[in-house]
Formats: C-alpha cells, structure tokens, sequence
C-alpha cells in the first residue's frame, strides 16, 4: 500500500521514510458559514485526504516536497517563520512556526506529501495538510498537546500565518472524525456529539465543479464582517455574543434592528442554517432520510438566495439532483464560491448518476464536473496498512 509514496520519498531523499501518518479530507453535511458565528455545524471526516510520508535528517534543515505541486522548499531550523506567498507549503510552515513559538524543541525533517483531495473544492485539503503536520511534529517530539490542542493550533495557522478568518470546523472535523458518524459540533464550546450516521442503501457522491476559488481572495472574509455587523446591531437590545445564541423565533422578532437588508439576509441564513442543524440531528438519528434530504435542499436554498455564496455551477449540481428519484437530498458544502456539492444516492445508482449530473452539467457549463464516491472516515492518525491510496 506504501510503496508508491516509499518510491517517491526514496527518489527525492535517497532514503527510506521512517513515519506515515494520514489525515482526512471533510465534507460539512449541513450548517454551512456557521463556524465563525458560534453556532452548531455537522461535519464528517472523508476517506479523501492527505498522506504523509517523514524522516528525521541530521542537517537542521525541513525540506518539503509534495506530489501534487511542483515548488519544493527548503529551509533551516531557525527561530522565526514567515509566510512565503502563496504557495502550499505556508500550511507546513505555519504548524512550524506555531511550535516553535511554543519552545517545543524541534530538528530536522524530510517530509512528502499525497492529496487525494481535489485542490480549491472546499473539502478542506488545507486544513487536512495543517493537522497532519500538527499531528506528526507531536508524535515524533512528544510535545504532549492534546488532539484538540492541535484543533487550536491549525485554526491558528488558518487565521494568523495564512490570513484566513475561518471557524474552527474544518480542523476540528479532520482531527476528530469517526467512521460512519457525523459530528454535532458546537463551534463556540466545541462540545461535540457524534451522530450515527446510518444513510442505508445510499452513499455520499461528492461533485467537484472544478471552478476552483480561493477563500482568502473570495468574499469570505467579507461575509464574515457582515455577521460581525449584524450581531453588532442586534447587541442593541439582546444581550448575546454570537448570531447563533438566538433562534428563528428571536430573531424575527429584533431583525429591524438591522437596517441594512444585505447584512439582514446574512443573518437570518445564519440563524435558520442552525436551528436546521438540530432537526438534521434528529433526522439522522431517527433514519429519516427524507427528512435529512429536505433540510440540505433547503440549506442550499439559503444559501443561494440569502447567503449569496452559491453560483451557476454548484446551484446546477443541486438542480439535477431534485430530477433524480435516487436522490435523498444535494446541497453545496463548504464556503463556496466554486468547490463542491454532495448528495445522498442510492449506491446501487451511483454510476448511472455519475454519468447523467455529468452530462447535464457539462452541457450547461461547459466544462465537466469530478464525482466521487465516499465513506463516513476517521480522522487524523497514523497511516494504516489497509488505507488504500487512490492516485
């Protein structure tokens, strides 16, 4: 199963890798922009993610390579970090600098690594990448942080060395995710439970647009500052320290508040996403899949029209899976802006779908989408001998 990374870490390091560790890719199967306003999100680990292949060098140096780019860098034990335009490697980087601003004592390292994440989908590669590092640099120097401890430290890479103001939820799902479960995750006390995730007959299709987008150039942050300005308004009269401490009832009744109607319809997505979420939680512990696919038809919806981070290519995914008898429920995950929608198919039809959303798609964009097929994964930890890689 390692060999192709072995062959790999041995043509660029002439040297066998001594570590291997693995962390997922995710998928949030509902409360979409949730993470940065305090409020329930309900992510999942994927059988997607980032392999990585580590040995230990005697030259004081990191060295990092990854099959999917083309830059390789290298650079020497030091005492401070920096961000390096915009390349892939910052991730790695970043989870250094944070160690050693925590006078972990730390030498040198010859690292490669694998995604099998399609880039720029929303499916958190970056996030994969930063907790994988976090988790290996603990491992091979006992640096004793606990698992959420590393949760913490990635989120901080995201926002302070990579300029990305994010929630907590992708890291946290990556580093916490368990097989066949669904993560109900409170994003201002990170309380967590996981749900059984049963979906029976169906399987999670995961449909890459392949309209890449880059978060930290998109309207991310912008959104994230209309939220900022509607909890502002709101703190008028309620006394409240995140959009999601008051439901759709409370909000509707203090929204004039808010006069600007676009950061209006922000808010109000934010607070329905999440009361949407605990009935999603209900839904998937009772079975109720019609249920489930209702709430991330409507997810969408929202998305779309309130939210606005949608787009002609995701909301035409979501369009052909209501056409699809097959078909539970579909609904854009992750920022947006381009990257990925998912649906719940009837696994003895997922070829067939593949094919049709694929045609159907194509023809109206132009371009065709990547469908994939996964499972409901663990989460972060060493590589094991069964994890098949999917080149």
């Amino acid at each position: 199963m390692r060999d192709f990374l072995q062959i790999e870490f041995k043509k660029t390091y002439k040297k066998q890798a001594e570590h291997a560790y693995f962390s997922p890719g995710r998928v949030n199967l509902i409360g979409e922009h949730i993470d940065y306003n305090g409020g329930l999100v309900m992510p999942c680990a994927v059988t997607l993610g980032t392999y990585l292949l580590v040995s230990p060098n005697n030259e004081e140096v990191f060295r990092f390579r990854s099959i999917n780019f083309d830059e390789q860098f290298e650079i020497p034990l030091q005492k401070d970090y920096k961000k390096d335009g915009k390349t892939w490697y910052n991730y790695p980087l970043g989870v250094i600098q944070h160690f050693v601003k925590d006078d972990k004592s730390l030498k040198g390292l010859d690292f490669l690594y694998f995604g099998n994440i399609p880039i720029g989908s929303g499916l958190s590669s970056s996030a994969s990448i930063e907790v994988v590092t976090a988790f290996a640099l603990n491992d091979l120097f006992e640096c004793d942080y606990s698992k959420l401890d590393l949760v913490k430290l990635a989120k901080s890479v995201e926002n302070n060395f990579i300029g990305l103001n994010s929630g907590i939820m992708d890291q946290f799902a990556v580093a916490f995710g368990e097989k066949n479960k669904a993560l109900m995750l409170n994003c201002d006390t990170l309380d967590y439970q996981a749900v059984d995730s049963n979906l029976g007959d169906h399987i999670l299709a995961i449909i890459n647009t392949n309209k890449p987008r880059k978060l930290a150039e998109s309207k991310y942050n912008e959104r994230v500052l209309e939220c900022k300005a509607a909890l502002k308004a709101l703190q008028q009269e309620l006394d409240i320290h995140n959009l999601c401490d008051i439901d759709t009832a409370t909000f509707e009744k203090y929204e004039y508040l808010i006069t600007d109607p676009i950061v209006k319809k922000r808010a109000e997505h934010v607070i329905k996403e999440n009361d949407r979420v605990k009935l999603a939680g209900v839904a998937l512990s009772n079975n109720n899949l019609a249920e489930f696919g209702r709430l991330m038809y409507a997810s969408h919806n929202s998305l779309r029209d309130l939210y606005e981070v949608s787009g002609k290519e995701l909301d035409t995914v979501v369009e052909y899976s209501k056409t699809n008898p097959d078909v539970a429920g579909a609904r854009m995950t992750g920022a947006g802006f381009g990257g990925c929608a998912i649906a719940l198919v009837k696994e003895s039809s997922f070829e067939k779908f593949a094919k049709e959303v694929t045609e159907y798609y194509t023809k109206k964009i132009g371009y065709a989408p990547s469908v994939y097929s996964s499972l409901i994964g663990d989460g972060v930890g060493l590589l094991k001998e069964e994890q098949a890689i999917r080149v």
